[in-house]
């Protein structure tokens, strides 16, 4: 067992055997032999679902806020440890899948041996993976699709207790849903040949990559530091010479790199640090960093905006008779799955406002439910008029992954808020009281001590509570205006 898996062991405190012992302790609820159970449950990560779930949320939520734009990577590079040390570093790549979800139907893992060297690229001898958060199939089709190449092969005891692809899965399971599997542990393989394969395997939108490394190994904290700044640069130069003392990963991330080379993918670094950054001590580190590959995007415009406003426009048409049916969301941005709000105003009045706070459902499909809910169902006032609609201003606002605001006390949070600019999500920590202001609201509430004792008042969470009893996260938004884009 190395370093990581056993710290993790000591610290959760559900297991003190080796490897071994928990494969075969984990084995009974997962009995089916052609399903590949969880071996590191429990070591590198939680047995308990609940806990599981309940641990990535909270990485992921304490990830940097990424600026709005249309598309999600096409590949990630993320490490492979224990949760509590490189969990924080692999949720900022898997945080950026999370409009994926719905479109995402395959995902091919490659990561390195660690337990039964093999030569070539191996598939397991299984139709289905499991995790503490259920099963995930394998795909046939794509094994098909590469088991004539030379350097494939299948290897049912490389994938028995390799960590390297099962700790991936309960991050992907938790912000993709649902998807097929190719799993393929890596070994004495040209990265050429593990181009090969992953080109056969590329697909489109519906496909993701993901590749499994760490960095460096046992280094003092500032030799690692070191080293692994050289591994980043070169990961970011396309080189794929990088060696195993680098990452043990070399080869998959070699072979990401050749192919992403050739289909015009540009990597980009989301973070780097190692474990004496996270959970461990700073004498002997491992370094773990995430990448996210994909094409230079576009970024969100008024171009968007105009097409959000129209679906809008049109959901609350056909709920008024007024109207036929709803546009088509050809484009790829709208079938991503994000969260918006939809405001509607007559002058400078408010007259519906509704909207979810995290993405559940396609954009598009999310824009025209919220229209409809805005102009119909918003508690606060009437339904809307067909006659009233022809003078109802809307405004479509698109809102970015709430993130958690960490803070010391009720002063702390006022300095950390940023007026004008953070929707912030007040949440009471013993009866779930919640409510949400958008950054709007600053317009009317300047002052942040004005702004939380109103959204207090709001959530019904007393004056008198204390802040720090209070969950704080914060989103950022992009908004359009139907008068504002009029030509």
């Amino acid at each position: 067992m190395d370093r990581e898996a056993a710290s993790y062991v000591s610290k959760v405190g559900s297991l003190s055997g080796g490897p071994r012992e928990v494969y075969i302790g984990v084995m009974s609820p997962f009995r089916d032999p052609g399903v590949r159970p969880p071996a590191v449950a429990g070591m590198f990560y939680p047995e308990d679902a609940r806990e599981l779930a309940d641990e990535i949320a909270a990485h992921l939520d304490r990830t940097e806020d990424m600026p709005q734009a249309p598309g999600f990577p096409k590949a990630v590079i993320v490490p492979h440890a224990g949760y509590i040390y490189s969990g924080p570093v692999a949720a900022s790549a898997y945080d950026l899948l999370r409009p994926a979800r719905g479109i995402v139907r395959r995902v091919v893992i490659l990561g390195p041996c660690h337990r039964v060297p093999v030569r070539g690229l191996a598939l397991p001898q299984a139709s289905a993976f499991a995790t503490p958060l259920g099963r995930i199939p394998i795909d046939a089709d794509a094994l098909s699709a590469i088991r004539d190449l030379p350097q494939v092969i299948e290897s049912a005891a490389t994938h028995a207790e390799e960590h390297a692809l099962e700790v991936q899965l309960p991050f992907l399971q938790r912000v993709l849903g649902d998807f097929s599997l190719v799993p393929l542990v890596v070994g004495d393989a040209a990265p050429e040949k593990v181009a090969e394969v992953l080109e056969r395997l590329w697909g489109g939108a519906e496909t993701l990559v993901v590749i499994s490394s760490d960095l460096s190994h046992y280094h003092s904290y500032e030799s690692a530091r070191e080293i692994d700044r050289a591994t980043v640069r070169a990961i970011l130069d396309f080189d794929s010479g990088i060696s195993h003392d680098q990452a043990c990963g070399a080869t998959p991330v070699a072979g990401m790199l050749i192919a992403a080379k050739r289909k015009g993918l540009a990597p980009r670094l989301l973070d780097c640090r190692n474990s004496g950054d996270t959970a461990g001590d700073k004498h002997r580190v491992v370094g773990y960093a995430s990448f996210a590959l994909g094409s230079r995007g576009e970024s969100y415009g008024a171009e968007h905006g105009r097409e959000l406003l129209r679906i809008a426009r049109a959901s609350i048409a056909a709920a008024l008779g007024a109207g036929g049916n709803l546009p088509e969301a050809s484009e790829a941005w709208l079938r991503e799955s994000r969260a918006s709000f939809v405001t509607l105003t007559q002058g400078q009045e408010l007259r519906g406002c509704v909207g979810a706070l995290e993405a559940q459902r396609p954009l598009a499909e999310d824009v025209a439910a919220n229209a409809r809910s805005a102009a119909l169902e918003d508690s606060r006032f009437k339904p809307l008029t067909l006659e009233e609609f022809a003078r109802t201003e809307i405004e479509v606002s698109l809102l970015s992954t709430p993130k958690s605001i960490a803070f010391e006390d009720h002063a702390d949070l006022l300095r950390k808020l940023r007026p004008g600019v953070d929707g912030v999500i007040l949440e009471h920590t013993f009866d779930g009281k919640r409510a949400t202001f958008l950054p709007q609201v600053w317009e009317d509430l300047s002052d942040p001590e004005q702004f939380i004792a109103r959204l207090k008042h709001k959530a019904g969470i007393a004056q008198s509570a204390d802040t720090r009893h209070c969950r704080v996260r914060r989103y950022g938004v992009i908004k359009w205006r139907e008068a504002e884009l009029r030509p």
